[in-house]
């Protein structure tokens, strides 16, 4: 008598950041998946130097976040020596690096489901791209999950996508991104990655110096790496959140700095703290800040346009500022910059640190929904052409002093929108007009 062979399914939970990672375990423990035969992690480390910088199955806390997969693979060692952001099969090749990749992961005929980060650009979309029949979920990047999607993805990559994951970071805000390939958000609950992050504050150890007060914790970003600014002008940013820390009464600062910002930066803070009579400790060890949140217990956190502001206020309680927005909005290019979104979040919902009033985001009425909307569609016109309407009706009702820096009058005059200029009858300044508009398609 025959025996009917039964198809195993193996689900790749794809992650480059602890936070992507911590991420997919909250979800996992609040039943977001289905059961499956197994479960892998498939980690890429993609820092510029991935030698020299350790991967995040590498730093403290991974251990206890490792019991909730069957296994841990590597993307840098399966397409080695190509570096994970730079490289991306061709189509030819695909069937080749699929049965490659089965063979080396003991994939066998499994029926494969992916769980992915950033899909929009490799390498993530690579590994897409490699398991063409596998169903595909995305768990979202932070604030840039309300944001468009930031390229055009094949059809056959994005419309295989089900569910967007995103943690509740924006309440009262739906994302934006996948949305034109039907994706369904899926809220992880906060309670579940609050657990997680408890479970990796447990390895964290305790602070190596003595806390007789909340601290200020202020968040670099390194933008300069990004070509967002120069260099001088992020320390010049990170010494006006020690400036303005201080005028609220702090006079115990943490710096929590980018992993590969420049170390001249942290003693440049410190001395400005000492200047201004405050003690300004610099963490020097790769920790997640919202670790650092139950670990400090902080009384403000300071930063620019990190998704950390919203983790700290909506997930913690803790008051939080923003600083540096306004200046950036206006040198943050192209249009389309996908930190757009994020940016505008942080500096339309948090409060200024300068105005001296730290505290909660307000919360998301239909005019901050409008304004993400109509942003949105300026950013992507060709991709997200269905919030046209909304645009069109945000800006005829809210364009106003303090809502232009959000916009560009440029951008709204070539895609036709309110607040745009007129354009002249004149047939020949009608044909560079629609020239112009081709051009930016």
């Amino acid at each position: 008598m025959g025996t009917t062979r039964t198809t195993r399914t193996t689900q790749i939970f794809f992650a480059s950041t602890l936070y992507g990672a911590a991420t997919l375990a909250a979800a996992l423990d609040s039943g977001c998946f289905e059961p499956a035969d197994r479960r892998l992690l498939l980690v890429s480390n993609n820092a510029t130097t991935p030698e020299t910088t350790p991967a995040l199955d590498e730093m403290p806390g991974f251990e206890r976040l490792r019991g909730r997969f069957d296994g841990v693979l590597s993307w840098n060692d399966a397409i080695d020596p190509f570096h994970p952001g730079g490289w991306s099969p061709r189509s030819d090749d695909v069937p080749m690096w699929e049965r490659y990749l089965r063979m080396l992961w003991d994939l066998g005929d499994d029926r494969i489901e992916l769980a992915l980060e950033s899909i929009q650009v490799s390498p993530a979309l690579s590994v897409a791209q490699l398991f063409p029949d596998a169903r595909l979920d995305v768990y979202a990047d932070g604030l840039m999950s309300y944001g468009p999607t930031r390229n055009k993805i094949d059809p056959l990559v994005g419309e295989r996508v089900r569910r967007l994951l995103h943690l509740d970071l924006v309440p009262g805000l739906k994302p934006l991104l996948l949305a034109e390939f039907g994706a369904e958000p899926l809220l992880v609950p906060a309670e579940a990655f609050t657990k997680v992050v408890a479970e990796l504050a447990e390895d964290a150890g305790e602070p190596a110096w003595a806390q007789d007060e909340a601290p200020a914790l202020l968040l670099g970003q390194y933008l300069a790496a990004l070509d967002i600014i120069t260099a001088a002008e992020e320390e010049a940013l990170h010494v006006r959140m020690v400036r303005g820390a201080v005028a609220l009464g702090h006079r115990r600062l943490v710096f929590k700095p980018h992993p590969v910002a420049p170390a001249a930066w942290s003693r440049a803070l410190e001395r400005e703290a000492e200047k201004l009579g405050a003690e300004l400790t610099v963490l020097d060890r790769p920790l997640l800040a919202e670790v650092l949140y139950r670990q400090l217990k902080p009384a403000l956190v300071v930063g620019c346009f990190s998704t950390a502001l919203l983790t700290a206020s909506t997930f913690y309680g803790i008051p939080v500022a923003r600083t540096g927005t306004e200046p950036l909005l206006d040198r943050l290019t192209p249009y389309q910059n996908s930190n757009r979104v994020p940016l505008t979040l942080v500096d339309t919902l948090l409060p200024d640190l300068e105005d001296g009033t730290p505290g909660a985001p307000r919360p998301v009425d239909d005019e901050v929904s409008g304004l993400v909307r109509a942003v949105g569609f300026a950013m992507q016109p060709q991709i997200r052409a269905d919030l046209r309407e909304a645009a069109e009706r945000y800006l005829a009702a809210h364009l106003s002093t303090s809502t232009w820096r959000y916009f560009k009058r440029r951008r709204l005059t070539v895609l036709g929108l309110p607040g745009g200029l007129p354009v002249p009858r004149h047939a020949a300044v009608r044909r560079v007009a629609r020239k112009v508009r081709r051009v930016l398609r």
